[in-house]
């Protein structure tokens, strides 16, 4: 049998939407009023009509819906279906796929078509043809690995320098450091959280974060989080041990997401199929982490446009009701796209308009994250989604400066991405009572999600509600907050570039889509 997901239609997402893009405005009469479970649950609600004729279709095939397990607001189900009732369903074949470097098996095929009078009421089913599984997207250095500084010199952010030796491995003091966070230490814990998620069974270590903290964060010892998990696995020790070293005492949590390697493997199981039950998950919660960083994508084209779509609605949800999600912007540049070498890759989820995509920095003077030239800030324009209306202006002035020189390589049209920036290169971690250094954005998104988790922490303190959806914030005014990052290249595209004659893209003044808008500075955002 095959477990799939059915994604009905939402009646009121165009509301949702309208609603979320109010309440995340800083100028707007309505900011920061999120909505609650319900509302965002009665916007997403299918019309009874699509459910009646999903019912219907199912009944049809000899499918009871009162076996299917819904979503709280009923606009997905999920079902077991016989192999054979899915090829009548979807008039078609199904066949075992196996991936020929990683071994992982997957039950899909490779084209299904749905009754047309399905086609208002079902947006969305899954898994059937994607073969797209999860990259952490992190490089990882090892122990004997400290990078060369771009500039050998103390760069003075405030008040305070930065000590040289950030320009070698960037502990959480020098993050605080760097990013005028201080000795600032929250206060207020009621309302106020962050969490970490990880696929494919990577679960974190409680003593490794011990040890970890002892080390470069003694004042958080003796701290921990929850762990809300599917599957166990193997670790998550970069992004738990910076975000919640950084934020101690606010309620830290960790989600793990069951996926590959399975015992037995399952051979239903996609990166898209976790990222969905993900986000169903989390809009079931009454009570949710104000933050939530996430450090897994994939190429966009892994995923159909209705996977997507489905998905980053779901985020667009979450922003509604006052979470803010950030995702990495990947580690390799604008790369190129391995099912259209002739165009520049786009990460997913981090293209989706409704999160917050993170790139990465090197050293204390700060440039466009490059690692070794190996690993690089990712970045780029969707194929999928349009430009949003709050980032029209700083995209459109970077296209201006850009020209006509990579044309046909990108979507001009499309949302750009990453929106910040942050530190991510020669992070030390514990991992399984060892040292080691990892790289990316992996190391970079934990570090901006900690610091909107402090900001949090001082609207809270102050009777304010928490920042929620931050990139209207971020575009309109926050951005004036932020160190503007304007040098470093991005040469992931490697051969696409040279065999078009092109340099790589560069940073330069307000937006680009290396370093979005910039790096954090805490006591300026606050």
């Amino acid at each position: 049998t095959l477990t799939l997901q059915f994604a009905l239609s939402r009646q009121g997402f165009g509301e949702l939407e309208q609603h979320l893009m109010e309440i995340s405005d800083s100028s707007h009469t309505r900011y920061g009023m999120h909505l609650s479970k319900d509302e965002v649950h009665e916007l997403m609600a299918p019309h009874p009509e699509t459910q009646h004729t999903a019912s219907e279709w199912l009944a049809f095939h000899g499918l009871d819906e009162t076996n299917a397990k819904y979503s709280s607001a009923r606009d997905s189900m999920t079902l077991r279906v016989p192999v054979g009732t899915a090829e009548s369903m979807f008039n078609t074949s199904f066949h075992v796929y196996k991936h020929a470097e990683s071994g992982n098996a997957l039950v899909q095929t490779t084209h299904y078509s749905l009754p047309e009078v399905l086609h208002d009421h079902i947006d969305l089913v899954h898994p059937l043809v994607m073969l797209a599984s999860a990259k952490t997207l992190r490089y990882t250095a090892g122990n004997s690995a400290p990078v060369n500084p771009p500039i050998p010199s103390v760069r003075t952010r405030g008040d305070s320098a930065v000590d040289p030796s950030c320009n070698t491995q960037i502990t959480p003091d020098c993050l605080r450091q760097l990013y005028n966070i201080g000795n600032y230490t929250s206060s207020s814990t009621i309302g106020n959280g962050i969490a970490v998620s990880a696929f494919e069974d990577e679960w974190a270590s409680y003593t490794d974060y011990e040890t970890f903290l002892e080390a470069y964060a003694s004042s958080a010892a003796g701290s921990n989080f929850s762990v809300t998990s599917t599957k166990l696995g193997t670790e998550a020790s970069l992004d738990v041990q910076y975000a919640f070293g950084l934020t101690r005492p606010i309620p830290a949590t960790f989600f793990t997401i069951g996926g590959y390697p399975d015992s037995p493997p399952d051979m239903n199981w996609t990166f898209a199929t976790g990222t969905l039950d993900f986000v169903d998950f989390l809009l079931n919660q009454t009570d949710l982490p104000p933050v939530i960083s996430t450090s897994y994508g994939e190429d966009e084209t892994s995923f159909t446009p209705a996977q997507a779509n489905t998905i980053c609605q779901g985020f667009a949800a979450l922003g509604a009701r006052g979470v803010s999600i950030l995702y990495s912007s990947g580690d390799y540049g604008v790369g190129y796209d391995s099912q259209d070498p002739e165009t520049f890759t786009v990460h997913f989820p981090a293209s989706c308009p409704y999160v917050t995509s993170v790139g990465m920095t090197s050293g204390t003077h700060e440039v466009a994250g490059n690692y070794k030239n190996e690993s690089f800030s990712g970045g780029g324009f969707s194929s999928y989604f349009p430009r949003p209306s709050y980032q029209d202006k700083s995209v459109s002035d970077y296209l201006t400066y850009l020209g006509d020189q990579y044309s046909g390589l990108y979507n001009s049209s499309g949302r750009g991405y990453p929106d910040v920036s942050a530190q991510g290169v020669n992070f030390p971690i514990d991992y399984y009572g060892g040292t080691k250094n990892e790289t990316g954005t992996s190391a970079s998104t934990p570090t901006f999600a900690a610091i909107i988790a402090l900001l949090n922490d001082v609207r809270l303190s102050a009777g304010k509600g928490t920042l929620g959806f931050l990139n209207p914030w971020l575009y309109s005014s926050g951005y004036a907050a932020l160190n503007d990052i304007t040098e470093g290249n991005n040469p992931g595209a490697g051969t696409l570039l040279i065999a078009h004659g092109l340099k790589p893209l560069q940073a330069t003044r307000g937006w680009d889509p290396l370093t979005g808008l910039g790096t954090p500075d805490f006591a300026r955002l606050k």
